[in-house]
């Protein structure tokens, strides 16, 4: 597979860095193609890859085809691509969506060509972040039995960590990822909000809560999630809920109905690892189910 040619169609963050990768692992980036200029400067940089305009005209050029476009445009440039004749026998097409399945890439397999999901299970800043850490990472992989080997290789040969996934749960996948990375910054948002209200700055407030942050995030990795449940719902401390409940309805009920949700989720935990009594649990729940007056 070393010296294979490749055609990265999409010059965003995630494909210059995977044609980064790639190159520098031994493979042959012969092709980029995207509609910014600025992208294709950049990523012609990244991994000598020949700038086009057309994605079909980069094809044509390459034994292998990453599309790593937006979500939404997979489809169209893998279709544009199979009109113009640019796919077929012998080459093979990878999208790199999380959720996507390859239905995404049916024009090229009704070419002949093979086709596979490869997706990086990490967060991408800017290329320099993600040259950096996607090696390590984990890469969900979904694949025919005539890619699959290749694709786990390919994967292999940048340092990822290959994870086979059943099309079917792709969508579920994605949406555990973006828990554990998108909607943690959105509840770091929530934080500054919050302490925002009570007079600290953002800049006081991320100062401040780093080493709870940290030391949760550590506690989690070394004790696991489970053992790491910390606070006045794992203690049973419906007085203080209650406090917090009220608090959030005069002040900021926008995330009230966050607080309950989660909530409840730390509720099965405390219950499931012997924290709570049933009958503290049962109170507990009622009062986040909104079933009990804040009072």
């Amino acid at each position: 597979m070393k010296g294979e040619s490749l055609a990265i169609i999409g010059a965003g963050k995630v494909g210059t860095a995977i044609g980064y990768l790639l190159r520098r692992a031994g493979y042959r980036v012969v092709a980029l193609a995207d509609i910014s200029e600025e992208a294709l400067e950049r990523g012609g940089r990244h991994t000598g890859g020949q700038p086009c305009k057309d994605p079909a005209e980069a094809a044509k050029k390459a034994e292998a085809i990453f599309i790593t476009t937006v979500d939404d445009a997979i489809k169209s440039v893998c279709d544009s691509m199979a009109e113009k004749g640019a796919l077929g026998p012998g080459k093979r097409v990878i999208h790199t969506s999380g959720a996507g399945g390859l239905d995404l890439l049916d024009s090229a397999r009704n070419t002949g060509a093979g086709i596979a999901s490869i997706h990086p299970l990490q967060t991408f800043a800017d290329i320099e972040s993600a040259v950096r850490s996607i090696p390590g990472s984990t890469f969900s992989i979904t694949a025919g039995d005539d890619v699959r080997d290749w694709a786990i290789r390919l994967v292999s040969d940048i340092g990822g960590v290959p994870f086979l996934l059943a099309d079917e749960d792709k969508p579920l996948y994605h949406a555990a990822a973006c828990f554990a990375s998108n909607y943690l910054v959105s509840l770091m948002e929530i934080v500054a909000s919050l302490y925002g209200k009570v007079g600290l700055s953002p800049e006081d407030v991320l100062r401040s809560v780093q080493p709870l942050v940290r030391g949760t995030i550590n506690n989690i990795f070394e004790k696991g999630v489970e053992a790491s449940l910390t606070g006045p719902i794992a203690r049973g401390d419906i007085t203080t809920v209650r406090k917090h409940l009220n608090a959030l309805s005069e002040k900021t009920p926008v995330f009230l109905e966050p607080y309950r949700r989660l909530g409840l989720v730390a509720l099965s935990m405390a219950l499931k690892k012997g924290a709570v009594s049933r009958e503290r649990a049962e109170e507990l729940e009622a009062l986040l189910k909104g079933d009990e007056r804040n009072e």
